[in-house]
Order: C-alpha cells, then sequence, then structure tokens
C-alpha cells in the first residue's frame, strides 16, 4: 500500500465542557509567572484556550488603577475561568464567583475548589458538594476540583456538574498521578468530562492522565515554576497531544509473557 493511500486517523472533536467545544484539552492557571508578558508567552506556547483565574488573588478589573489580568490574556482571546482559590468554606467560593460574573459581564463557566486546610490544599468534600449544589441552581456551568473519590464524583455529577477534576496529587507537589486506579473508576463512570487537576509535574504525568482516558489536564505550578515556563508550556502542548493520541489508538495489554515482534510462522528458514 502506498502511504499516502493509509486510512486517516478518526479526528479527534475536542474537549466539549458546557456546550462548547475546545480544540485544547490542555488549561493552564496564571498565576506564579515573574510578570504578564510571560504569563502571556506561555499561555501562548500551551496551545490552552481556557486559563484559570484566581478571584481572591489576581486583579481582573476590581482595581482599574492596577495591571489587570485580562490585558494580557483577554476574554477575545482565551476562555477566562474564574475560580475560587483560596476558599475554605462554601459561603466564600459562592460570593467569590458571584463578584466574578459582575466582573466578566455575566460569565457562567466556574471552577469551584473549596479547600480544606492549608497545608495540603485537599478538597473539603462536604463544603465542595454544597457550595457546587448552590452554584448549579444559579445557573453557573461549575467545574469541580475534588478528591479522586468516584463516589463523591458521582454526587457531582447528579447535582448537574460541568466537569469534575480529580487531584493527581496535592497542589503544586509535581507528584504525578499517585492513584491510577481511582480515576480510572472515575472516567469509567462518569458522564460528563474529567479532567486531572492538581499535581502534575511534568510532561510525562500529562500523557499518563491522557492515556488514562482523561477528557483534559489543568496545570500551573509545573509550567510557571519550570526553568524555562515557555518551554515547558510547549511540552505539555505536546504531551497531552500524544497522550490523547495515544489512548484513541488503544495500547496494547500488559502481559508476563514475550512477543517477537516479527512472527516465526512463515519464516524462510
Amino acid at each position: 500500500m502506498n502511504m499516502n493511500d493509509a486510512p486517516l486517523l478518526s479526528e479527534d472533536k475536542g474537549l466539549t465542557i458546557a456546550g462548547k467545544t475546545y480544540r485544547s484539552r490542555l488549561l493552564v492557571g496564571s498565576g506564579k509567572y515573574k510578570d504578564l508578558d510571560e504569563t502571556r508567552a506561555a499561555t501562548v506556547a500551551s496551545g490552552a484556550e481556557i486559563i484559570t483565574v484566581a478571584i481572591r488573588r489576581v486583579n481582573i478589573g476590581q482595581d482599574p488603577n492596577a495591571p489587570s489580568l485580562l490585558d494580557a490574556v483577554p476574554p477575545s482571546e482565551f476562555t477566562i475561568l474564574p475560580n475560587t482559590a483560596g476558599c475554605y468554606n462554601a459561603a466564600d467560593a459562592v460570593y467569590t464567583l458571584q463578584l466574578a460574573r459582575e466582573l466578566l459581564g455575566g460569565h457562567k463557566l466556574v471552577k469551584l475548589e473549596v479547600l480544606g486546610d492549608e497545608k495540603t490544599l485537599f478538597p473539603n468534600m462536604p463544603e465542595t458538594l454544597k457550595a457546587a449544589e448552590t452554584l448549579v441552581k444559579d445557573g453557573f456551568d461549575v467545574m469541580v476540583y475534588c478528591s479522586d473519590d468516584p463516589i463523591q464524583a458521582r454526587m457531582l455529577e447528579d447535582l448537574g456538574v460541568a466537569a469534575v477534576m480529580p487531584l493527581a496529587s496535592l497542589i503544586g507537589s509535581g507528584m504525578g498521578i499517585l492513584n491510577p486506579w481511582n480515576l480510572s473508576l472515575i472516567i469509567e463512570q462518569a458522564r460528563v468530562p474529567v479532567l486531572v487537576d492538581a499535581g502534575v509535574g511534568t510532561a510525562s504525568d500529562a500523557a499518563i492522565a491522557m492515556e488514562l482516558g482523561c477528557d483534559g489536564v489543568l496545570m500551573n505550578t509545573a509550567i510557571a515554576g519550570a526553568r524555562d515556563p515557555i518551554r515547558m508550556a510547549h511540552a505539555m502542548k505536546l504531551a497531552v497531544e500524544a497522550g490523547r493520541e495515544a489512548f484513541l489508538a488503544g495500547r496494547i495489554p500488559r502481559k508476563f509473557a514475550a512477543s517477537p515482534s516479527s512472527p516465526m510462522a512463515g519464516r524462510v528458514a
């Protein structure tokens, strides 16, 4: 067969969240960069179309006298994803996202995270569930940072969230995916997109998440904290794409026996 006649791979139709489809399955954060120029350069290098913004920590118009993140990553180019980083109860999280909706002219797509403590930054799931229920009823499209517990993920889905975002490991730890089995259980049952959020340290972590069947990956520290953030952003772009292609291609099964690449049957001598 001529190489030009080989069948084309089925096209990845993209990541659909709350009715909108994105080409990129990599979502990035906007914190920890040295300045807004580096924030923009890394975001562009990542190919990401969705960028998260910590409303309590980043100026997007609250202070008209200070530089705004939206000057570097304007909503005309990127989907801004307000998040509730720094919130430790449902009431604060709900208020923060209602403020974001006002600042962004009625914006509905948000990321909810309600933390349990300052040491682990692990999600407080009872408060997360409470906030998610309130926000969904208030008309928000809610993407939720959560534990890698398939039961909790199912409860969030039943509330009507737009996506579940289980952590791979602790926020900013760079430890990668510590419990692939739990992630697989969440993916297997999910009716909404599943995105790994927190713990990615390098490109191979992102590729593994995608090979497991995750719909996307969100990261910040792994890029912003790298020695060369812009190069790492590009590496993460390639890793997410490669992991997705490998998942669609279907890996060979693991087995405790060798299997020759060149079959013995039909050999000449």
